[in-house]
């Protein structure tokens, strides 16, 4: 589907690794009406196959790869957590993906389908344009692959995928335009989302009442004890180690490359300093209209253009300054400003095939008649050549000797690591960390979340030691310093606490949990006697509450010690001179007395009547989907064409799905 072309860089890969990951989250979001507790249906798809819907099938090594991709999303540094929860990421990328099939077999029920062109409008355009095409040019097939590739996916998985995708945005179109939204409906959200209030509130704050919480040891006792099973074994394991760091650093100080080094690594890798033909081209497009898919050519249209680019390019023949007639006739926005240059290009990377064929036959200085591709028509100027070469060590020495210095730091790095650990298991951790001028550091007992002398936080590193059995000879585990070479000395297992050992701690949670119930009950007395006094001022001096008054605020707004009016919101449905129930907020308990209430103007209706009209529509359209996803699904377990594989769902998500693959 896309062309070759060179290497992009490390920036590049982080950010389609992320549009990946935002993709098959909002896939997530969008198609899993039911959660995780969804039925199946009945029967036994074959092994490998976690379900059938339809045409379509859900493969178990599909789930794997959607669970993995969930979870770099959610813990981008792995550990021992993230492999907990793995049955879990599996159950939902399997339901996740069983509504993606779903989705698209009913599609193809309706007829609906996906040609290459509207696939390659959407790679070029879509949600990944900017990053597989930035400024309008393609990265490259090679780098497309590696960065798919990094993903657990291929470009024929990814590319289907992306057909599915805009499968699945063709059916919410059509099953989403009965959608409708009224007048009324628009009003009243104005209304509900604009109106401003006013108000008086009493405030109790649940740090003034702690502040007169003094337990009893038999009070905290008594809370520790009842509360026990959530102490249990709170007190990490904890281990003590002794370790030598073999720092890359201090390696890499001593490492010298040679000219011989220098040859062998060119002379090893010559393919990757070979140049292809490359032209260095402007040019000036006219786009036509984009044809629909089965859609006819609308030959007027496409005549006009052809008219105007006629026209530029007689003005062109004549004289005309190229980049001048670019900028302002181009209708390529990302080329125009700068004279219509597209730089250097090689074969294939502008992904037009009419582009290539016509830039390449040109010679230098040369400007080219109309050429006629997909996105319209285009005139093109060489503005230089350069055929296919070798570059020369000499032109890349510097490259190659930064590569090579790291290789061979490396190497050393993990030869040193090696040789301690050898003789650390031969002769003794200390005998051999002193024979290698390095001294071992021996730790107090650590707990896992706990840092090390000399090294930085390593989830990796952690989990080594504390999967570590007990009288184990010494090992060796790598770091982003290099590698360190250690030796399990002993174990703390968990422990629950005495009541002596967490006494601070049993305070604070008892002092929390009474002060959150005697802030819920002085409130609703507030509440009450104000109510029954028609006087909020003297309900609140009588408990001691303090009385502010807010400005007038917007259902969306902020108030002190109420924060969001979210939690307020109780105060907008009162009319002037009411009193609210007890209102929580922000860990204070507040009473509210409604001094005014503001209608929002006509002319703010006019202004902002079009967005929420939007916005209701949306949402309408999110629900009608979900309620289609979620009928769908009924209607295919019922009709049996949703079947499951139990075995194999019961594989993946009671085990993690344990990969084959």
């Amino acid at each position: 589907m896309i062309r070759t072309l060179q290497n992009a860089g490390p920036t590049l890969k982080i950010i389609l690794g992320a549009l990946l990951v935002l993709i098959c989250a909002s896939m997530a979001i969008t198609l899993i009406p039911g959660g995780i507790g969804s039925s199946f249906g009945i029967g036994k798809p074959p092994a490998g196959v976690l379900a059938t819907i339809g045409d379509q099938q859900v493969t178990v090594s599909e789930v794997q790869r959607e669970a993995r991709a969930m979870i770099r999303q959610q813990f981008p540094r792995g550990g021992a957590q993230a492999s907990m929860l793995l049955p879990y990421f599996a159950s939902q990328a399997a339901e996740q993906l069983i509504n993606e099939k779903a989705l698209v077999a009913e599609a193809h029920r309706l007829g609906l389908r996906v040609s290459d062109d509207e696939l390659s409008d959407e790679l070029q355009h879509g949600q990944l344009g900017a990053t597989l095409f930035p400024d309008g040019k393609f990265i490259g097939q090679e780098e497309y692959e590696n960065l798919l590739q990094q993903h657990d996916t291929t470009v024929s998985q990814f590319e289907a995928q992306q057909k599915d995708y805009i499968l699945i945005r063709k059916l919410r179109a059509l099953v989403s335009t009965s959608a409708f939204v009224g007048d009324a409906e628009v009003r009243d959200e104005f209304n509900q989302r604009n109106t401003k209030v006013k108000f008086e509130y009493a405030v109790i704050t649940q740090a003034d009442i702690l502040k007169g919480l003094h337990p009893t040891d038999e009070e905290l006792k008594a809370f520790y004890e009842r509360n026990k099973a959530t102490y249990n074994n709170s007190i990490p394991e904890k281990r003590q180690i002794k370790y030598v760091v073999v720092d890359s650093a201090k390696i890499a100080t001593a490492t010298t490359v040679t000219d011989q080094d220098l040859q062998a690594y060119y002379d090893q890798h010559r393919d990757e300093y070979r140049v292809p033909e490359q032209v260095k081209v402007s040019h000036i497009l006219f786009k036509t209209p984009l044809l629909a898919p089965g859609a006819k050519e609308d030959e007027k249209a496409v005549a006009d253009v052809r008219a105007k680019a006629e026209a530029v390019l007689k003005e062109l023949k004549a004289g005309g300054d190229f980049a001048k007639l670019a900028e302002k006739y181009s209708e390529d926005s990302n080329t125009a400003k700068s004279g219509g240059e597209l730089g250097w290009l090689g074969r294939g990377r502008a992904g037009v095939p009419e582009f290539d064929k016509v830039a390449f036959s040109l010679g230098k200085g040369q400007t080219s008649d109309l050429v006629k591709s997909i996105y319209g028509f285009q005139i093109i100027h060489v503005e230089d050549k350069q055929e296919a070469h070798l570059k020369t060590l000499v032109e890349v020495k510097s490259e190659i000797e930064e590569k090579v210095k790291q290789q061979k730091t490396a190497r050393a790095t993990e030869a040193a690591a090696n040789a301690l650990l050898s003789q650390a298991r031969a002769d003794g951790f200390d005998k051999a960390a002193a024979a290698k001028g390095q001294p071992a550091i021996t730790t107090e007992f650590f707990a896992r979340t706990d840092n090390l002398p000399g090294l930085a936080a390593n989830p990796q590193f952690m989990d080594a030691v504390f999967n570590e059995p007990e009288k184990a000879p010494p090992d060796v585990v790598q770091v982003p310093q290099g590698y360190v070479v250690f030796q399990l000395l002993g174990v703390e297992p968990p422990a629950t606490p005495t009541f002596e050992e967490i006494r601070s701690r049993v305070e604070s949670e008892f002092k929390n949990e009474r002060a959150g119930f005697l802030l819920q009950q002085k409130t609703q007395e507030l509440s009450d006697r104000a109510k029954a006094g028609h006087d909020l001022k003297k309900a609140a001096k009588d408990l001691g509450a303090t009385v502010k008054t807010s400005d007038l605020v917007l259902p969306d707004g902020q108030v002190p010690d109420i924060g969001s009016m979210a939690s307020a919101s109780a105060i907008f449905s009162l009319k002037p001179g009411e009193i609210s129930g007890p209102i929580t907020a922000g860990g204070n308990g507040v009473a509210a007395q409604l001094l005014e209430k503001q209608a929002p103007t006509d002319q703010e209706f006019t202004e902002k009547k079009d967005g929420i009209r939007q916005s209701l529509l949306e949402a309408k359209q999110n629900d009608l989907f979900e309620l289609f996803v979620a009928n769908l699904r009924k209607d295919m377990e019922k009709s049996k064409r949703l079947k499951v594989n139990q075995e194999e769902m019961k594989n993946l998500t009671h085990q993690g799905g344990q990969e084959g693959s």
